[in-house]
């Protein structure tokens, strides 16, 4: 990104734990801007694994960290000089939590009104459940997710990613860029909400206007599309599976003469889309017969070279041998002096001209401590007596 990263020019307090608030920051780090977390004295464990793992080293690379118990005072006012020059502040305490320490969005707005002040919560900042816990996996159940995912019959089945706290924080991150947008007009800044349950309502996207415009409760359907004209979804082959999506009648017959299967075309069942979408059930077995015939590899350079959408199921390790995934770096890498390199996810947004940071890995707890306090105008000896009185 050359000398200036785009981002550069922005200072994001990250008050956030766990998933969905870290994904949000890590939005901003990877693209240049000074992330300060901001973390607990004495680690209470309630973030995602160990320090050093795979998890918290993917969510907090490129940010700095600062230690600060801000049930103090004078851990209160540290934060309150970082907010005066700050652009962003992330947190996803239960709602009543900011206002008990005295740094929710209005108070902190007294402090800098151009400051961007974002909320992630479980259920939201009002309403009935405003004060229950929220996790990710009760945000998929609530949410509808899990009603919808898995085999017809089976029961409920989570999905295998943290859906709601990933897409919490990347709408959260949507909601930031907006209100700093808006910023340059006004000058003002703006409290963004979003919580993980509204972030998976947002999700089921045309599943949830089967039911509010349709009045359709849709229900599980495995691995082929619900809505969609098949063949769309999971056959198995020869030596494993294969997910077609075959779109438009042109598809569906080139389909065919690939798979010398032009006795589906023939059949009264199959021969026009609307046909096809009434004999679904039919149609899916005469294709899971069909592509029995064949290993994966052979349909998926078959199928390919002839125009008809395919593609195999990956392991996650097949995923990063991928030659496409590999072409997309899709897997970069960050380094650190003391411990060494480590590969992290590449962030999936390409900007023409320019490239987003991958500079260094999660820091130590408190690794930056001294010179963000220095920086907001501490001197040597006031930042060890906040040492000494275990506020930093």
């Amino acid at each position: 990104m050359g000398d200036r990263p785009p981002l550069a020019h922005l200072k994001v307090i990250d008050l956030t734990r766990v998933r969905a608030g870290p994904t949000a920051a890590r939005q901003f780090a990877d693209w240049g801007a000074d992330v300060i977390m901001i973390e607990p004295v004495t680690d209470r464990g309630d973030s995602v694994g160990s320090r050093h793992g795979s998890d918290f080293q993917n969510l907090h690379r490129n940010k700095r960290s600062l230690t600060l118990d801000l049930r103090d005072p004078a851990g209160r006012d540290v934060l309150n000089r970082l907010v005066r020059n700050a652009d962003v502040l992330l947190e996803n305490f239960r709602p009543d939590v900011k206002h008990r320490l005295g740094i929710d969005y209005a108070t902190l707005r007294q402090i800098n009104p151009g400051l961007v002040y974002a909320s992630i919560s479980g259920f939201g900042q009002d309403g009935p459940y405003r004060d229950r816990p929220g996790l990710d996996q009760i945000a998929q159940g609530m949410g509808g997710l899990m009603s919808i995912t898995g085999i017809p019959g089976q029961g409920p089945v989570r999905a295998g990613i943290a859906v709601a706290d990933t897409a919490a924080g990347l709408f959260c991150t949507i909601g930031i860029m907006t209100a700093l947008l808006e910023r340059q007009i006004t000058g003002e800044g703006r409290w963004v909400k979003t919580s993980l349950l509204q972030a998976q309502v947002a999700l089921l996207d045309f599943q949830a206007a089967r039911w509010l415009i349709d009045g359709v409760v849709p229900l599980q359907d495995g691995n082929h599309h619900p809505t969609a004209l098949p063949p769309m979804g999971l056959y198995a082959t020869a030596d494993g599976h294969v997910n077609l999506a075959v779109l438009g009648h042109a598809m569906f017959a080139q389909f065919c003469a690939l798979a010398a299967a032009d006795h589906l075309l023939a059949d009264e069942r199959f021969a026009t889309p609307g046909a096809r979408h009434r004999n679904r059930v039919a149609l899916n077995d005469a294709i899971d017969a069909i592509m029995l015939a064949r290993t994966t590899a052979d349909w998926i350079e078959r199928l390919n070279a002839g125009g008809v959408a395919c593609g195999p199921v990956n392991s996650i390790d097949e995923v990063f041998a991928d030659p496409q995934v590999q072409h997309l770096k899709m897997s970069r890498t960050v380094d650190d002096p003391d411990v060494g390199p480590i590969d992290v996810v590449g962030q999936a947004i390409e900007i023409d001209g320019l490239e987003p940071a991958y500079k260094t890995r999660a820091p130590r707890a408190g690794q930056h401590t001294a010179a963000v306090l220095a920086y907001v105008g501490y001197s040597e000896a006031e930042i060890a007596d906040l040492r000494h009185r275990n506020i930093v």
